[in-house]
């Protein structure tokens, strides 16, 4: 993965009554350093401080389920990006996570796990989110670190034939189960909705992909809630029960934000809401970036975290703002994954604030070959004929890696994305030569 170019400066806003001369980074991961770095690049010279909370220096997550077994070793942003926040921040405390935030009329305080009170100008929250464990799954493992992916790595390479049931067919359930079958697992997959990826692709989508799994030699169980998980398997809730060596819980990421309860408001998710900038309204000090922000976007809404290009892109308009910077770009939601031999990009935002998304039209026929699904602004009528204009919230693309840079430069050019549908569905017209004029 290549640098992020620098930015350009930018034309400077209204100062805030007292800039910045310290800011305290909450969060070691890749939004954390990437707000570092853009602090840095904007001109920063006051001191920083990152508190992190697994004690190692940051690292990329996405590796952790897609390349399990062959990157043993976490992707270190300081070689992957150049990221060296060692060498960028004053004061680098790992393994000392923040317990509290407090605001204060001229900045806010952060108490941290070992007892320390941190008074800065300016707070960044950057802490990511954790894996949904339901109560009672206690015995079940969670991808999410790399020390989980050590433990399940081990397992995996210790255990040939290893019986494993992952629950839940989302983006990590589909990559763990395709990376283990390969490594000879006896695999399945358990699925309350009735098809893979229902939740954030639909299930119109998702049934397109149920055929992935056998083929990848994984078993795919639909339409089956999980009654309770045991350390020696999965009880289904029509009582059946599956055997395993191993479960593990893929049902979704929250927002590491409950240290936060009392100190700011949060939405149903636990995140917190920011303006576009990641500004937290009514906290002049305090902003928040990556998985843990609802981010306010001029196109697509509100934008839950949980994206990568969130973390990746999001803190340089973050550090703009701390800073008292010209805004920076708004980058459309983005999201990869390499799953049981196939590659999908989601980019844009299929729905909005928990509402259905859209009727979808395709680009390809799924199945044969790369295929696109492309999901219609909701307004557009179910069943309405694929043709004439309409604008395209979101688009998903099967097995076409070499066309995901220009559809991420269609969206983000901070408008909405208006498509010539007859030409759109074709696969021998590039998407950009169906923008509507």
């Amino acid at each position: 993965m290549s640098v992020p170019t620098a930015p350009e400066p930018a034309p400077a806003l209204d100062p805030p009554a007292r800039p910045p001369r310290s800011v305290v980074v909450v969060g070691a991961g890749l939004a954390g350093a990437q707000t570092v770095a853009a602090l840095r690049a904007h001109g920063f010279d006051g001191r920083i401080t990152l508190l992190g909370a697994e004690g190692v220096p940051p690292y990329d997550r996405p590796p952790l389920s897609k390349e399990l077994l062959t990157r043993p070793a976490p992707v270190w942003l300081r070689d992957d990006l150049g990221v060296d926040v060692e060498k960028l921040a004053d004061d680098v405390r790992l393994a000392d996570p923040a317990t509290r935030l407090e605001s204060r009329p001229d900045g806010a305080e952060v108490t941290t796990a070992s007892g320390a009170r941190l008074v800065a100008d300016a707070v960044v929250l950057a802490v990511g989110s954790e894996p949904v464990r339901p109560a009672g799954w206690e015995s079940a493992a969670v991808l999410h670190t790399a020390d989980d992916a050590d433990r399940l790595r081990a397992a995996l390479r210790e255990r040939p034939g290893l019986r494993l049931v992952v629950v839940g067919a989302g983006w990590i359930g589909a990559e763990i189960a395709g990376v283990a079958a390969g490594a000879g697992a006896d695999a399945t997959v358990v699925e309350a909705a009735a098809s893979p990826l229902t939740r954030q692709l639909g299930a119109e989508v998702g049934a397109h992909l149920s055929g992935w799994y056998d083929a990848a030699g994984v078993r795919l169980r639909t339409g089956v809630p999980v009654a309770a998980v045991r350390p020696a398997g999965v009880e289904l809730a029509s009582g059946e029960e599956l055997p395993a060596d191993l479960v593990l819980a893929a049902v979704g990421a929250r927002p590491a934000s409950r240290w936060l309860a009392g100190s700011l408001p949060l939405d149903a998710r636990g995140a917190v809401l920011t303006d576009a900038d990641g500004a937290v309204p009514g906290r002049p000090r305090v902003w928040a970036v990556g998985d843990v922000a609802s981010r306010a976007h001029p196109v697509f809404g509100t934008v839950p975290g949980g994206h990568w290009s969130a973390a990746l892109h999001d803190p340089d308009a973050t550090a703009r703002s701390v800073l008292g910077v010209g805004p920076g770009q708004a980058h459309a939601p983005y999201v990869f994954s390499q799953q049981l031999g196939h590659d999908l990009a989601l980019l844009g935002l299929p729905a909005t604030d928990g509402a259905a998304h859209g009727p979808v039209v395709w680009r390809g026929t799924p199945g044969d070959g790369p295929w696109a699904a492309l999901y219609l602004d909701p307004g557009q009528a179910s069943g309405a004929p694929v043709d004439g204009v309409a604008t395209v919230r979101a688009v998903l693309l099967v097995d076409s890696p070499r066309d995901v840079g220009g559809v991420r430069r269609l969206m983000n050019r901070g408008e909405p994305l208006r498509l010539d549908l007859g030409r759109a569905t074709d696969p021998a017209v590039r998407l950009k030569d169906a923008v509507a004029g």
